[in-house]
C-alpha cells in the first residue's frame, strides 16, 4: 500500500498513472534538455502527465523555491550549467513521494546544501515521503530513518531515526 493505493491490485498500466502523478524523481544527473529554459525543463513532465496549467505550475514552483528568474537557455558549455542545473531538483520537491538518488553528487557545496535543506524543508511542509539514496553518511544521519544496502540487499535490521526537535 502506498498513499492508500494497494500495488498488487494494479495493472502496469495503472502503476504508470500512480508513479506520473505521485512520484517525483531527482536524478543525480540534471537530465536537463539543454536547448530548454529551466522553466521548461521543469514543465516537461507535467506536460506529459497531462497537466493542462504544466507552464503556470512550473512558474510557481520555481517562484516557490526562489528560482522565479530561471528563464535562461542553458547551453552545454554554459559554467552556470552547474548552478543552474539545481532548478529542476528544487521544483520537483512537489510530488506526494520524492526520490532522490544522490541529489547533490553533481553540485557545489553551497548549491547542495542549499538542495538538502530545500528538500527536508519541502517534506515538511508538505508531509511528502521523501526516498534520499546517498554515499554520505551525514546526509542519512539527517533522514528519520535509514536503510543500508550492501551488494544489493538490506543490510541488517534498518536503523530508526529521532527526528530533530
Amino acid at each position: 500500500m502506498v498513499n492508500g493505493t494497494p500495488f498488487n491490485a494494479l495493472d502496469e498500466d495503472a502503476l504508470a498513472r500512480f508513479r506520473g502523478r505521485q512520484v517525483g524523481i531527482v536524478f543525480q544527473s540534471f537530465h536537463l534538455i539543454p536547448t530548454m529554459t529551466a522553466l521548461e525543463n521543469v514543465a516537461v513532465p507535467l506536460e506529459l502527465a497531462g497537466n493542462p496549467d504544466a507552464s503556470q505550475r512550473a512558474a510557481q514552483e520555481l517562484t516557490s523555491v526562489g528560482l522565479g528568474d530561471a528563464c535562461i537557455i542553458i547551453p552545454r558549455n554554459c559554467p552556470r550549467r552547474a548552478a543552474a542545473g539545481g532548478a529542476c531538483p528544487r521544483a520537483r520537491a512537489r510530488s506526494r513521494i520524492l526520490v532522490a538518488d544522490e541529489p547533490t553528487g553533481n553540485l557545489d557545496e553551497a548549491t547542495g546544501k542549499q538542495i538538502v535543506d530545500l528538500l527536508f524543508t519541502k517534506h515538511a511542509e508538505r508531509g511528502m515521503t521523501l526516498v534520499l539514496v546517498t554515499h554520505d553518511t551525514s546526509l542519512a544521519q539527517r533522514c528519520d530513518r535509514v536503510v543500508r544496502l550492501r551488494s544489493g540487499r538490506i543490510d541488517g535490521q534498518p536503523a530508526e531515526r529521532k527526528a530533530a526537535p
